[in-house]
C-alpha cells in the first residue's frame, strides 16, 4: 500500500473542515459539493474490501429519491448485497479522518478487517443520471487506481443493475451475465415466459404508465421494452428529457403527498406505477371514475405477490416455508389480511432494508416490502434447488406451478429492491389472475395513518424494542402511549427516534380519519412532555 502515493492523491480529493458525515442502509448523502473526498476514500475502502474478501466489489454514484443538487455513494458486498455493518463503521471513520490521519486510518482498517494486501482487487462502478455523478464517479477511480485495484466502469446503471453486475461477477456467470443486455434478457425471458399463457387469452390490460422520476429509470426501460412485445406496453413519463430528478415527481413524491405525480396523463382506472431516482423503488396507482386517486404501496405489493406465491406453493405441495416481512410502518389492514385471510405468517423488523432483508433469508421463500415500495423476493438456495426439480419431474399441475416458480426466481432481482423486476412480477400476476387494478386495490381497505415528527433536545432519550413498536424509555411514555390508544377503534401508534436528526417520528391508525388525527396529536404532546420537546407545542390540525 503506497501510503505516499494516497496522500497526495488525497490532497486533490481533500476534505471540507467541520464535515462529519454517517454511513447508513443508504451510504452516504448529501449536497454534491461536499462529495469529492468521500468517493476518493470510498475508491480506497472497494479496494480494501475487495481484498478482504478476494471477490469483485460495486460502488454506486447515487442519492436514489432524494433532489437533484444532492448525491450520495454506497458499496455493494460480494452477493449483490448491502455492505457488511463492521464495514460501514470503517467507512465512516475512513470519510471523516482529517487529512493527515488519513494513511493511519488505512493502515488500521486493514489490520482490523485482516486485509491481504497482496490480494489482487477489482471493483465496479455505476451512476445515476445527476449532473454531479459523473465528476464524482471519477473520483471513485481516483482511489481505486491509486491504490492498484483494478476497475470496470459500467456508467450509467440503475442501483438494482449494479448489485446484479456484483452478483454476476462473483457467481462466475451462473446468476446472469454481468452485462446490461444479460440484465435485460434475463428478467425479459422470465416474464415471456410466465405470461405466455395469459396473453395467448388475449386479455385486454397490458398497457402500463411509468412515472421515471426524471432519473435513470427512464434509460434503461426505454432500452428495455421492445423485449416485452406483445405481451406489456409500456409507455414512459417524466424521462428525464425535460424536468428536474425527483422533482413533483418518483415514488417517493406519490407515497409522501399521496397524489399523481406533475407530467403524467391519467385517465380513469388506467394502471400506473412511479419509479425513484435510482429505480429500486415502485409504487402503483390510478383515478377511479368519480376522479379519486388510489395508491397502492409497498404494502399492497407485497400481499399480491405473496398471495399468488402462496397458491403456486399449495399447488407443489412441498413444504417450502414462506413468510412475509415488514417494519412498524405497514398498515394495520396488511398484516391482518395476511394473516387472517390468506393464512400467511408475518415478521416485524426495525426500519431499513437491511433488517428485513436479513429476516427474509430465514425463510425459503422470504418476502419483504417496505411501504415506501422497497422490496424484493429471496429464495434460499435449497428451495431454488428443490423448485427447479420440480419444473422438469412433476405432473403436469404441479410441474406448471413449478415453472411458475422458476421464471418468478429469475425474474426477481434478489440481491435487492429493483422497480424494474418488481413491475414485471406484479404484471404478470395481475394478466395471470385476470385482475384489474381496482380488484387488486380492493384486496383489503387501507386504515387512515398520520406520520408526524416532534422536535426534541436529544433524540437518544428515546429508546425502544420490539422492531420499535414498544418505547422502553424515557418511564412513563409507553404508557401514556397505551392509554390513548384505547380511546380509538382498530388503533395504533408507536414512535422512534430518527437516525440522523433529533426529532421523533410519530406513526398512528385508527378506524377513521379524525381518529387518527387524533390519536397522532395525542400522542405527538405525550412525546413533548415526556421526551424533552423544543420549540412549538404540538397543535391540532395539520
Amino acid at each position: 500500500m503506497d501510503l505516499d502515493a494516497v496522500t497526495k492523491q488525497s490532497v486533490l480529493h481533500a476534505k471540507p473542515d467541520g464535515l462529519i458525515l454517517q454511513y447508513g442502509t443508504a451510504g452516504f448523502r448529501t449536497k454534491a459539493e461536499h462529495l469529492d473526498h468521500v468517493m476518493f476514500r470510498m475508491g480506497l475502502l472497494a479496494v480494501l474490501r475487495s481484498k478482504q474478501t478476494k471477490s469483485t466489489i460495486g460502488v454506486m454514484v447515487t442519492a436514489s429519491h432524494n433532489p437533484e443538487e444532492d448525491n450520495g455513494v454506497k458499496l455493494v458486498d460480494p452477493l449483490g448485497e448491502m455492505l457488511a455493518a463492521s464495514w460501514e463503521e470503517h467507512a465512516t471513520c475512513l470519510a471523516n479522518a482529517e487529512e493527515q490521519h488519513l494513511p493511519r486510518v488505512l493502515v488500521d482498517i486493514s489490520e482490523k478487517a485482516a486485509v491481504d494486501l497482496h490480494q489482487d482487487a477489482f471493483v465496479v462502478i455505476g451512476r445515476d443520471t445527476r449532473p454531479s455523478s459523473e465528476r464524482l464517479s471519477q473520483s471513485v477511480i481516483d482511489g481505486v487506481t491509486v491504490l492498484g485495484g483494478q476497475f470496470y466502469d459500467y456508467g450509467l446503471l440503475t442501483t438494482p443493475q449494479l448489485h446484479y453486475m456484483v452478483f454476476c461477477r462473483n457467481s462466475n456467470g451462473q446468476y446472469g451475465k454481468a452485462t446490461v443486455e444479460g440484465y435485460y434478457q434475463k428478467l425479459s425471458s422470465a416474464f415471456v415466459e410466465l405470461t405466455k399463457q395469459a396473453f395467448c387469452r388475449g386479455d385486454d390490460h397490458r398497457t402500463l404508465k411509468v412515472d421515471c422520476a426524471n432519473g435513470i429509470g427512464a434509460l434503461k426501460l426505454a432500452e428495455m421494452k421492445h423485449y416485452f412485445s406483445p405481451g406489456l406496453s409500456v409507455q414512459l413519463f417524466n424521462d428525464g428529457t425535460k424536468g428536474k430528478l425527483n422533482h413533483l415527481c418518483g415514488a417517493d413524491f406519490v407515497k409522501s403527498h399521496q397524489k399523481p405525480p406533475q407530467g403524467i396523463e391519467m385517465r380513469a382506472n388506467e394502471r400506473c406505477c412511479s419509479f425513484d431516482g435510482d429505480a429500486d423503488r415502485i409504487v402503483y396507482y390510478y383515478h377511479d371514475a368519480d376522479g379519486q386517486f388510489h395508491l397502492i404501496d409497498g404494502d399492497k405489493i407485497a400481499t399480491l405477490i405473496s398471495s399468488f406465491l402462496k397458491e403456486l406453493l399449495l399447488e407443489i405441495g412441498d413444504g417450502l416455508s414462506l413468510g412475509v416481512v415488514q417494519t412498524a410502518y405497514a398498515n394495520g389492514s396488511s398484516t391482518r389480511y395476511l394473516e387472517e385471510v390468506m393464512k400467511v405468517p408475518v415478521y416485524c423488523t426495525k426500519t431499513g432494508v437491511k433488517h428485513l432483508h436479513h429476516k427474509a433469508q430465514e425463510f425459503d421463500i422470504g418476502v419483504y416490502f417496505e411501504a415506501n415500495g422497497h422490496g424484493t423476493v429471496l429464495f434460499s438456495k435449497a428451495a431454488e434447488t428443490k423448485i427447479k426439480q420440480l419444473a422438469k419431474e412433476s405432473e403436469d399441475e404441479k410441474r406448471k406451478a413449478a415453472k411458475m416458480l422458476e421464471n418468478i426466481i429469475d425474474l426477481f432481482n434478489q440481491t435487492i429492491g429493483d422497480a424494474i423486476s418488481d413491475m414485471l412480477v406484479i404484471e404478470a400476476i395481475l394478466a395471470l389472475k385476470g385482475l384489474t387494478v381496482q380488484q387488486w386495490d380492493a384486496l383489503y381497505t387501507d386504515l387512515p395513518n398520520r406520520q408526524l415528527k416532534v422536535k426534541v433536545a436529544d433524540r437518544q432519550v428515546i429508546s425502544t424494542t420490539d422492531a420499535e413498536r414498544q418505547v422502553v424509555k424515557p418511564p412513563g411514555l409507553q404508557e401514556a402511549i397505551n392509554d390513548l390508544v384505547k380511546k380509538y377503534r382498530l388503533s395504533r401508534a408507536f414512535v422512534r427516534p430518527s437516525g440522523t436528526e433529533d426529532i421523533v417520528r410519530v406513526y398512528a391508525e385508527a378506524d377513521s380519519q379524525e381518529n387518527t388525527d387524533s390519536l397522532a396529536y395525542e400522542v405527538s404532546l405525550a412525546v413533548f412532555q415526556l421526551a424533552g420537546g423544543i420549540g412549538e407545542r404540538p397543535q391540532r390540525g395539520f
